[in-house]
């Protein structure tokens, strides 16, 4: 009876239920007055467009085992292990920092503006510095190799990730004056749309979801994200308002010629757990181990992956820039042929 008790408990958690289930059973309907009550209530959003789009999914017979088994392999571990270890990162930031912000704002409308916007600017550092820094790349590669789209991705992540990237972001808005409720709110909204942006052809075919497409970044953009092809390796680090992509030029749409490739570069097995989840720590153990002295050693931390030692760098940046410059060669031959 207790192992029931425990499924039946992680299916609410996962569903994020929690809320309904109160609201029901307490029939006090005046929480969905608060910020708190309503988004208890929007929670279960995604877990059920993720339902909707296995039925689909298996209604249009696309449906394989192997599409998401990794990722939900991903979720039950993650789920086991924070019940071992939990971490209260936000609060603990905020507790040490909240007192050395530039300033402080409050929950309006102007300054949810400005809070979203440094938001992003946080989670576009967290994200850039997970692909640029080999160390992170460890927290953050397990997010990025299955190699289909779908929302099961969402809940993809090696477990000590989160941690890492509310370090970063939570320090990065506390100072700069977002204050914790409001904080909060910017969470939720970027964690929902965080999600959302994951969903894959079974549900949604086209994700540059018309006009949106020109405003925001939408499931088109963070498909390319996702893709290992030359073109989109390291572009579209933001999470829903790409400012920070076009200023730092990183930005770039999905072009229809070149359909997204889902994965990374490593050579690895997609349907091997243990590979997915530890693979990266697994091939920078190797990396530092082989090469020479100390500070090649400690360079392998900290570079970017592709880096090397022997100075036969593959870096996403390089291989990018190669491709880019390919093709214009190409495009240029084809103008004067």
């Amino acid at each position: 009876m207790e192992f029931f008790q425990i499924l039946y408990d992680e299916l609410i958690s996962f569903f994020g239920l929690n809320k309904l289930i109160e609201l029901v059973q307490t029939e006090d309907y005046t929480v969905l007055r608060t910020l708190d009550g309503i988004l208890g209530i929007l929670s279960p959003l995604i877990p059920l467009l993720l339902v909707i789009e296995l039925i689909r999914a298996l209604y249009n017979q696309k449906f394989h085992s192997t599409t998401y088994r990794i990722s939900f392999l991903i979720i039950v571990f993650n789920r086991v292990v924070s019940r071992i270890i939990s971490f209260g990162t936000v609060g603990l930031i905020i507790g040490l920092l909240e007192k050395y912000a530039l300033f402080t704002t409050t929950f309006s409308w102007y300054w949810l503006i400005y809070g979203y916007i440094v938001w992003e600017l946080a989670h576009f550092v967290y994200h850039y510095l997970g692909h640029k820094v080999r160390l992170f790349w460890c927290l953050h590669s397990t997010h990025h190799a299955p190699e289909h789209m779908n929302l099961s991705v969402t809940y993809a992540h090696f477990f000590l990730e989160a941690p890492y990237a509310d370090v970063i972001r939570t320090t990065i808005c506390i100072l700069l004056g977002v204050n914790p409720p409001l904080l909060f709110f910017i969470m939720f909204v970027d964690g929902t749309w965080g999600s959302f942006i994951h969903v894959g052809e079974n549900l949604i075919r086209d994700g540059r979801l018309g006009f949106l497409n020109k405003i925001l970044l939408t499931p088109s953009h963070h498909r390319v994200h996702h893709a290992r092809n030359p073109l989109y390796m390291d572009t579209n680090f933001c999470n829903l308002l790409n400012i920070w992509d076009k200023v730092f030029k990183t930005h770039q749409h999905e072009k229809t010629e070149i359909p997204p490739e889902y994965g990374i570069t490593r050579e690895m097995n997609p349907r091997s757990f243990m590979d997915v989840y530890f693979g990266e720590w697994t091939a920078l153990w190797k990396d530092i181990r082989h090469a020479q002295g100390i500070k090649n050693k400690l360079l392998y931390v900290v570079m970017p992956p592709g880096w090397s030692h022997t100075g036969d760098h593959k870096t996403a940046t390089q291989v990018r820039n190669k491709f880019i410059e390919n093709r214009k060669g190409e495009e240029g031959l084809t103008m004067k042929g």
